[in-house]
C-alpha cells in the first residue's frame, strides 16, 4: 500500500427503499451486513469511521468512531465523502486518502484498495472509483483528503449534491471487476435484495 487510507462507511442515507432504518444493521447470514463489510475492508485500510446521522449508540457494538454529515440536509453520498475527508484530516492526519464504501454492500472485493490505487497511479488520476458490468460505482472510491476544501465549497456555495457533478471536475480512474460468479458491488437496497444476498453469502463462504 503506497498510501495511508482511512476507510469511511457511508451509512448516512435514509434507506427509504428498505423501509427505513439502517441497512448496515440488517441481518445477513447470521450477522449484520456491516460486519461483513468490516471483515473485508478492515485489512485494507489504516483506520475506519462510520458516517451516520442520528444516535451513534446504535453502532456501539462495532467500536468504531461515528461522524455525522458535515453538511446539513441529508445531502447524500457526497456529504459522506466530505465528512470522511474532514474527519481524516482532523483525526487521522497520517492518511492522505479516504476509501468510501456504502453500508449495504456486503461482498466488497478483498483487493478493492489495491486495484483502485493501482488505477489511480497508472492513469495519474485525482480519484479512483470502482466499476463492474459496464457501470461505475461513484460511492465506492478513493479520494484525496486534500480535496476537502474544494468539496465543501462546491456543496455549500454551489449546492452540488450529485457525486458525478462534482467528480466531472477531476480526472477519475475506474477500476473494473468481473460480475461472475456475482457482482462484488451488489447492494441490499430493498427487502427482496436480502434474499438474493443470502444465496450469494452462501456461495461466497
Amino acid at each position: 500500500m503506497h498510501h495511508k487510507i482511512c476507510g469511511v462507511i457511508l451509512a448516512g442515507g435514509l434507506a427509504r427503499r428498505m423501509g427505513g432504518g439502517d441497512k448496515g444493521l440488517r441481518d445477513l447470514a447470521g450477522k449484520p451486513i456491516l460486519a461483513h463489510i468490516l471483515a473485508r475492508v478492515r485489512p485494507q485500510v489504516t483506520c475506519l469511521v462510520v458516517n451516520a446521522n442520528g444516535d451513534p449508540a446504535r453502532f456501539a457494538n462495532f467500536r468504531l468512531p461515528v461522524a455525522p454529515d458535515a453538511v446539513e440536509g441529508n445531502a447524500g453520498p457526497l456529504a459522506g465523502v466530505l465528512t470522511g475527508m474532514e474527519w481524516a484530516a482532523q483525526h487521522a492526519p497520517v492518511c492522505d486518502l479516504i476509501l468510501t464504501v456504502p453500508s449495504d454492500a456486503p461482498f466488497l472485493p478483498r483487493d478493492l484498495v489495491e486495484r483502485l490505487e493501482r488505477a489511480m497511479i497508472a492513469e495519474g488520476a485525482d480519484i479512483a472509483c470502482a466499476g463492474s458490468g459496464g457501470r461505475a460505482h461513484p460511492p465506492i472510491a478513493l479520494w484525496p483528503v486534500s480535496l476537502a476544501e474544494e468539496l465543501r465549497e462546491a456543496m455549500t456555495r454551489e449546492e452540488i449534491r450529485k457525486v458525478d457533478a462534482w467528480t466531472a471536475r477531476y480526472k477519475v480512474a475506474v477500476a473494473d471487476w468481473p460480475t461472475e460468479p456475482f457482482d462484488p458491488f451488489f447492494n441490499a437496497n430493498k427487502p427482496e435484495d436480502l434474499a438474493a444476498a443470502e444465496e450469494m453469502a452462501a456461495a461466497a463462504g
